[in-house]
């Protein structure tokens, strides 16, 4: 009989955490079982791990039920953080930032993504060869003030623009963003997949930066940085401890999953109207960012100051500001989830409180 090396792993890791799951979730009951999720364009591959999280049933093993409420863009997933309307964000990590900045304590609790997957790219036919080529272009991110648009500002900083020197229009992230690309109604579009997959196939635009690729983030950025988290207001974590671990759990267990499934495996699990109407283009696209998911799940101090200087360079509230970053991320429920995963058969460990030491600023993901 032959085996697949990769599946018997896959199979066997599962079967070991299934088997600790119900062990753990009997030992401790979350405070609120029911938990509204705000996130901006879920079918971006961005938040994939949301997706088979809540696909693959990982939120209720640990006694979770997810409400998801989904906007244009990660502003407006923060503003409702903010107003209450949700109680937990997937968003970018860029958002700690600018919120501790304002006074307001936001905390990621785990990485999902170390690298934006963000690409930008021109119409076919514009004679763009450079970022400061992109003076006076009509550019279409997924929302104002999302990381698609951050991306971008970041990119034209460094190429000597301000951010009035181009105009900015929100396009989302799903079919209205293609069609406005292949109308002609921007020059240039800042997005993720499989928006930028479909439009490649289409021979509608030539890329400019590709951030999707661990080479082209060394090159931009000088390492990681940290893009999709999970985050919440500092009260909310301190209140919810034993929710905000089921979350992490739930979401860790996923990111172990991506490292071992196949890409059939993974495109199965996803809702087929995230395809954009075609399946090849999101496998094509879905392969093109497996190494953009955290191996994980931690944060590097490499990875906060990466973000925290990306937005420096263009964001007046940010240059000079005296940030923690140890405040913009609570590292004990990813550290507790490392034992959970990492040593599933101890018997004790609903009681066990060991902190496995992680040094967050020689830690490479």
């Amino acid at each position: 009989m032959a085996y697949d090396r990769r599946s018997f792993t896959a199979g066997l890791a599962s079967l070991t955490i299934s088997a600790t799951v119900s062990h753990v979730a009997q030992a401790q009951q979350v405070e609120r079982p029911s938990i509204r999720l705000g996130v901006a364009n879920k079918a971006h591959l961005y938040y994939l791990p949301l997706t088979l999280a809540e696909r693959r049933g990982h939120f209720k093993d640990y006694g979770i039920t997810i409400t998801t409420s989904d906007f244009e863009g990660g502003g407006q997933s923060l503003e409702a953080l903010l107003a209450g309307s949700v109680d937990v964000v997937t968003g970018a990590y860029e958002h700690t930032l600018h919120t501790q900045a304002k006074g307001h304590d936001i905390r990621a609790v785990i990485e999902l993504g170390r690298f934006p997957g963000i690409v930008l790219a021109v119409a076919k036919d514009r004679p763009v060869k450079s970022h400061a080529d992109l003076k006076g272009l009509k550019i279409g991110v997924t929302a104002l003030s999302s990381s698609s648009h951050f991306f971008v500002l970041y990119l034209m900083a460094k190429a000597g623009l301000a951010p009035t020197d181009a105009t900015f229009v929100g396009v989302g992230g799903g079919p209205a963003a293609v069609d406005a690309m292949k109308a002609g109604d921007i020059d240039a579009i800042s997005n993720l997949d499989p928006v930028i997959t479909r439009l490649q196939q289409d021979g509608a635009i030539r890329i400019i930066t590709d951030s999707r690729f661990p080479r082209v983030n060394y090159e931009i950025f000088g390492g990681t940085n940290p893009a999709a988290v999970l985050y919440a207001k500092r009260e909310f974590i301190a209140a919810n401890p034993i929710t905000m671990q089921a979350l992490v759990n739930a979401f860790y267990k996923t990111l172990k999953w991506i490292a071992t499934a196949t890409t059939d495996e993974i495109v199965d699990t996803v809702p087929s109207d995230f395809f954009l109407g075609d399946r090849a283009i999101y496998v094509k696209a879905l392969k093109a960012n497996l190494l953009v998911y955290s191996k994980t799940g931690i944060i590097t101090r490499q990875g906060m100051n990466s973000a925290l200087n990306m937005l420096a360079t263009f964001d007046p509230d940010l240059k000079g500001a005296k940030i923690d970053l140890q405040r913009t991320f609570d590292d004990r429920f990813i550290r507790r989830a490392t034992v959970l995963f990492d040593d599933p058969t101890n018997s004790d460990l609903e009681n066990d409180e060991r902190r496995p030491e992680v040094d967050l600023k020689a830690f490479r993901d």
